[in-house]
């Protein structure tokens, strides 16, 4: 198999950054190193003035593209392609709150694609296990407690293709679905939940370990009643999401976060059909989105409803908030990788990892990318 040494640019992940070279041998990366002399390889690939970094993984997302992941095979591809070519090379499939059936179908077909494509890395639930007064932009109707049943339904359907589910902890059931979810290798989030510090607290000790898009569609921090933010920065176990694309949380916040919870916290877009596409109508489900300006809104309201985030953004919103490249990267890296249980899979330039790599220039804008070894295309 051809080897390819990329060379000149600079390294950064949750190391730090660090001037070096990185030899691609197909799918992984087979050595870097800094000052010493880089081996020979099959092709050299200068990159002088560029920064270099692991690819990015995506947690929670719904589409792009004008696709939504919730629409068939075509549209998943589609909305992909985008978040590609603007550095993301792991994704999780996020799924809104539909009938039963529905989430069959699709946790089904996201098995079926994940097992031939390992960019996909299994699906996330994202309904229907939430609190209907905090359902933001998913549709009530479909809103159901954690029935076993049901769960069982779910789990089943995937295949071991389901990833992570997101659950309101306050529910009926709620505690013994996450502690089943968990037993069965899921990652369990808390959110879309009125849940107060100490339901929060006891779902993570059921099993939970993930804080779906933190402060947005929960209560926030008040000083006589902390909530699930406050929680979850208490807890070691738990990473939280944060969609920063200056809309869902303000740069003030996303500094307190980063510095209440270090090494804990994952940028994710949130993403919806209309990431990498124009303002316009989209659907988000089954439900009427308006997108201005960027920012989409549930049709008639005020209700944000998803985001148009790539995560190349969300780093160069983090900078522009203050935070540390260091920790930036690895909020898009290093840490979704150990919530998935792959850190020593994805997420560094080292030996051994995954041949994700995304190169940014001087203004942090994509170049290039490869996800498991394949260049992909990157648009203007």
């Amino acid at each position: 198999m051809a080897t390819t040494l990329v060379r000149g640019a600079e390294l950064l992940d949750a190391s730090g950054r660090r001037p070096g070279w990185v030899l691609l041998d197909g799918a992984r990366i087979a050595a870097t190193g800094g000052a010493d002399a880089p081996p020979v390889a099959d092709a050299i690939l200068d990159l002088p003035g560029r920064t270099l970094t692991p690819g990015f993984i995506d947690l929670h997302g719904h589409g792009g593209g004008g696709a939504g992941f919730d629409d068939g095979a075509e549209s998943i591809a589609a909305a992909l392609a985008v978040h590609r070519a603007h550095g993301t090379t792991r994704s999780v499939i996020s799924l809104v709150a539909n009938p039963v059936e529905s989430l069959v179908e699709s946790l089904r077909l996201i098995a079926r694609l994940a097992a031939h494509d390992s960019t996909i890395v299994g699906a996330h639930l994202e309904g229907p296990f939430l609190a209907p007064s905090r359902r933001g932009a998913l549709a009530a109707e479909h809103l159901l407690a954690p029935d076993e049943d049901v769960v069982e339904i779910l789990l089943s359907a995937a295949g071991g293709a389901l990833v992570q589910v997101t659950i309101a902890p306050e529910l009926p059931g709620a505690l013994d679905a996450i502690r089943r979810l968990a037993g069965a290798g899921v990652v369990v989030a808390v959110g879309h939940t009125e849940a107060d510090e100490g339901t929060a607290r006891a779902a993570f000790d059921a099993g939970a370990t993930l804080l779906t898009h933190a402060f947005n569609a929960m209560p926030g921090i008040h000083h006589r009643a902390p909530g699930p933010v406050a929680a979850a920065f208490d807890d070691e176990r738990v990473v939280l999401e944060l969609v920063l694309d200056g809309v869902h949380v303000h740069p003030s916040v996303a500094r307190v976060a980063f510095r209440s919870a270090p090494g804990r916290i994952a940028l994710v877009t949130d993403a919806m059909a209309a990431a990498g596409s124009a303002d316009g109508f989209y659907r988000l489900g089954s439900l009427n989105v308006t997108v201005k300006d960027g920012i989409a809104l549930l049709n008639g309201t005020s209700t944000i409803a998803g985001s148009t985030l790539t995560q190349d953004v969300a780093l160069r919103t983090a900078l522009s908030a203050g935070i540390d490249e260091t920790r930036a990267i690895e909020a898009l890296t290093a840490t979704p990788a150990r919530v998935l249980g792959r850190q020593s899979e994805w997420g560094m330039l080292a030996a051994g990892f995954a041949a994700d790599l995304v190169v940014l220039d001087a203004d942090l804008r994509v170049e290039r990318v490869w996800a498991a070894g394949s260049p992909v295309p990157v648009g203007a």
